[in-house]
């Protein structure tokens, strides 16, 4: 009598796939270099994967405890975009924690706000999705600072953005707006660093943080939080003994396009091949796609405004 194999782990770590997709493509891998660049190419596929759409396995919940009087907070550096935000009040008290909708808008709409350190309960958000490249400059500390200071003389300000993120040392740190060669308003230990203190001469990085920019500023005693649902990138491929960071349902695509992108760049491909291991990639990509998806029923909410 016969039995079934009583398991369903099936899965291929970055060596299985490399081979898999070297075969398909009609060549033997023989060095290290054909390794390292398949493993190049399966980078680039899966950064491919995240501008074809929604990949429901790397939707993660978050939340950023809002300060009162703080309006900028970045998000985690892995985040492609955010799905869906609300603000939070009396967060963990189950019988008064309560969910209120907070509207995404755009760059041009955020800029029109006259006064964007107005306190109240934030209403309005606008994502800016920075590329959370940390850049040098040569902007120095003016100044020791303790890690409790909120106002911070720099050597020159005249190259910082009016707003946003700088590193000093280990500690990244948010400000609000700059005059002369002040950053005012500035918020320590962001992005999970710890606010610590810093002595004059120290170099000072810009970070462009991914991040958000809420409106109204944080009112004294709202005890607000955001939270959010947002897509992250996927992990990097690894270095050959690991499994990739997809469901087993997406492995047939992840190896067809691997395929298809070894041949691409292969001057001793053929051509007809090429064409071919493009087609099936398009048709393994249309199946997990379309079993990648919201099984629920759509939900339409009406927002009404009243003047």
């Amino acid at each position: 009598m016969a039995y079934t194999a009583g398991t369903a782990t099936f899965n291929l770590d970055l060596n299985d796939i490399v081979e898999e997709a070297y075969e398909r493509a009609g060549i033997e891998v023989r060095t290290g270099y054909e390794f390292r660049t398949a493993r190049r190419s399966l980078n680039l596929l899966t950064i491919e994967w995240a501008n074809r759409g929604i990949n429901l396995w790397t939707i993660q919940e978050g939340q950023i405890v809002l300060n009162t009087g703080q309006n900028i907070y970045p998000i985690p550096d892995d985040t492609i975009d955010l799905l869906d935000h609300v603000i939070r009040q009396n967060n963990g008290t189950a019988s008064t924690q309560s969910d209120i909708n907070i509207t995404r808008i755009s760059e041009s709409t955020y800029s029109t706000i006259p006064n964007k350190l107005a306190n109240g309960r934030p209403i309005q958000v606008w994502i800016n999705r920075q590329t959370a490249q940390t850049n040098a400059t040569s902007v120095t500390l003016n100044g020791t600072i303790t890690s409790t200071d909120t106002t911070i003389t720099v050597s020159n300000a005249s190259g910082l953005t009016t707003t946003g993120f700088i590193k000093i040392d280990s500690e990244t740190i948010s400000y609000c707006n700059i005059s002369g060669n002040q950053l005012l308003n500035c918020n320590r230990g962001q992005s999970n660093t710890t606010a610590a203190a810093h002595t004059t001469g120290a170099a000072i990085y810009v970070q462009n943080l991914p991040c958000i920019n809420v409106w109204p500023t944080p009112n004294s005693g709202g005890n607000y939080v955001f939270v959010y649902w947002r897509l992250r990138r996927l992990q990097d491929a690894g270095n050959g003994v690991n499994v990739e960071d997809i469901p087993f349902r997406l492995i047939p695509c992840l190896v067809a396009g691997l395929a298809f992108y070894i041949a691409a760049k292969r001057a001793d491909a053929n051509p007809e091949r090429i064409i071919f291991l493009k087609s099936e990639y398009e048709q393994q990509w249309l199946l997990a796609s379309q079993e990648d998806r919201e099984k629920a029923s759509d939900r339409f909410v009406p927002r009404q405004l009243f003047y």
